[in-house]
């Protein structure tokens, strides 16, 4: 089966100087776009009902750039200035260089997970044992490296600065696309909350990350699209990659 037509369960990009247009010409694809989740921000007020004293920490684990967005925000709404002497540690490279929107970034405080999974940040931080940590997560968020931190009696507390809610998905889902991309373990949950018995059949599925690729297969879904791999660093490049093969079978 040729690719004709795939579904990027994220927002359009805002330029069409995006890759994924290039994509879709250089293949003829239909490409469409339409984002599966939205991250809505607790005020300031809900945040400190968690009574949380940021001061009181060393560093903050962010597994995401909502994670990193919506620290920030909290902070500025709640007048806190973050200590220059805080540790952060990331998920992936990116979201570590992400930092630079809002700090000033220094290689002895700023650390990331070599393979961008939860294990390999778990690993990071193991070496920082003394740490007095922050984890910063969504109202829903499966915390695997809060069970390491608690694992390894490394003080830290969660903390809850954003939710994420499932957009209304029906309109794409009328469409038999050869191609789903997921983004984040959230898309897939939408995904089944909108059909429960939903069936793959011969749909290619894609993920990017490792946490949404565990939740793909933990769906019962077959996953052929991953990236980042070493010959596929962005999603882009791992669907031209699997697009050159199947459409010239």
């Amino acid at each position: 089966m040729k690719i004709s037509s795939i579904l990027i369960t994220q927002p359009r990009p805002e330029t069409e100087k995006s890759p994924y247009f290039d994509l879709a010409r250089k293949y003829s694809l239909k490409l469409d776009f339409h984002a599966f989740i939205r991250v809505e921000g607790l005020s300031g007020k809900d945040f400190r009902k968690q009574r949380i004293d940021i001061a009181e920490y060393t560093a903050i684990i962010f597994t995401s750039r909502h994670a990193v967005d919506h620290f920030f925000r909290i902070c500025e709404e709640l007048k806190f200035k973050v200590s220059q002497e805080m540790k952060y540690f990331c998920i992936t490279e990116a979201v570590a260089l992400y930092l630079q929107k809002f700090i000033l970034y220094r290689k002895r405080k700023v650390f990331f997970s070599a393979d961008g999974s939860n294990q390999g940040l778990c690993d990071v931080i193991g070496k920082h044992k003394s740490e007095k940590y922050i984890l910063p997560l969504s109202d829903s968020t499966k915390n695997d490296i809060g069970l390491f931190l608690v694992k390894h009696a490394i003080k830290y507390t969660d903390a809850t600065l954003y939710k994420m809610v499932s957009n209304d998905i029906a309109p794409v889902m009328e469409h038999n696309y050869d191609v789903i991309v997921f983004f984040s373990p959230y898309s897939v949950q939408t995904l089944f909350e909108h059909n429960p018995d939903y069936k793959q059949n011969k749909t290619i599925i894609g993920a990017f990350g490792p946490t949404t690729s565990k939740a793909v297969e933990d769906s019962g879904l077959t996953l052929e699209i991953k990236a980042p791999a070493p010959n596929a660093p962005s999603m882009v490049s791992a669907l031209e990659l699997f697009i050159a093969t199947r459409n010239k079978e």
